[in-house]
């Protein structure tokens, strides 16, 4: 069996990247995706979901290099349930509200830039540069 999950979105805040014991980078970083659809009174309906990002390796280092909050991403992974609940991690937000983000371990990052945008785009293993109109969607 597998699964593989695909998001497009922004990163919320810049890369935090920490090492192993044994010394091997691992990076974080947290990514929002937004849907809006009208709703059954016709009013727009404005939802976005979190999403937590952990990347391994040469990735993680090359994450941390180039992205930072708002980065626009492609993002190819695995959901990673938590081990206490078995689904999404979940917690009370500032105004007592509970709220939830899905853990995403990522095999594959592509650095998105809208056009006239100037960032490095690096191109290394699991790690493309695309721009709008290579999106095949």
């Amino acid at each position: 069996m597998f699964h593989t999950l695909i998001l497009i979105g922004r990163l919320g805040r810049d890369p935090e990247m920490r090492f192993t014991p044994s010394g091997q980078p691992v990076t974080s970083f947290s990514v929002a995706t937004n849907r809006q659809y009208p709703n059954a009174s016709g009013e727009l309906v404005k939802e976005t979901l979190w999403f937590r990002v952990t990347t391994w390796g040469k990735l993680a280092e090359t994450c941390n290099q180039y992205l930072k909050k708002g980065s626009k991403v492609f993002i190819e992974g695995r959901l990673t349930a938590d081990p206490r609940t078995g689904g999404p991690r979940i917690w009370n937000g500032q105004d007592g509200q509970p709220r939830a983000s899905f853990e995403v371990t990522a095999h594959t990052v592509r650095f998105l830039s809208d056009r006239g945008e100037e960032e490095a785009t690096p191109e290394v293993a699991g790690v493309e540069a695309l721009g709008d109109e290579d999106i095949p969607f």
